[in-house]
């Protein structure tokens, strides 16, 4: 199911992802796409939050780092593939290990590795500006007990 929303400000762009993150069961990969400043880590926020991570209000993004780690009611794990040069960098992380039945793994810039995620059944979300704070999401390949409306 695919589904197309608007969102009018950053508030609005988290509390989608915290409705998002609120429904998620666990073992789902979400791929985040959209150009600079359209929104990503914002809606990553609000994911991470509703998923129950204990410290949503320090969710960034790990461009630095490449991979954050939040405790909650699932395992939630944040990738920025900003900095990735191959999808063979994006192997060596370890992908494989992060994607099990208690986690959620969120990829920011997901459209830089796109290819390595064929394989598997995820979540892409496209983010893109719509004006000064407001966003165009479109959400495809949502479960069906995800309810993004």
């Amino acid at each position: 199911m695919d589904s197309d929303i608007v969102t009018n400000s950053v508030d609005e762009t988290i509390e989608l992802g915290q409705k998002i993150g609120s429904q998620l069961q666990g073992g789902e990969v979400v791929a985040v796409c959209g150009p600079l400043g359209s929104g990503k880590t914002h809606l990553i926020k609000g994911i991470a939050a509703g998923a129950g991570a204990e410290d949503s209000d320090c969710v960034n993004s790990p461009t630095f780092v490449i991979i954050r780690e939040y405790a909650g009611r699932l395992d939630i794990y944040h990738i920025d593939a900003y900095r990735l040069n191959s999808i063979a960098e994006f192997e060596m992380l370890g992908f494989d290990d992060y994607c099990y039945g208690r986690s959620v793994v969120l990829i920011e810039w997901a459209d830089r590795i796109v290819s390595a995620l064929q394989s598997i059944n995820y979540i892409r979300i496209e983010l893109e500006h719509a004006g000064e704070t407001k966003r165009n999401i479109h959400i495809e390949n949502i479960p069906g007990y995800i309810d993004c409306r």
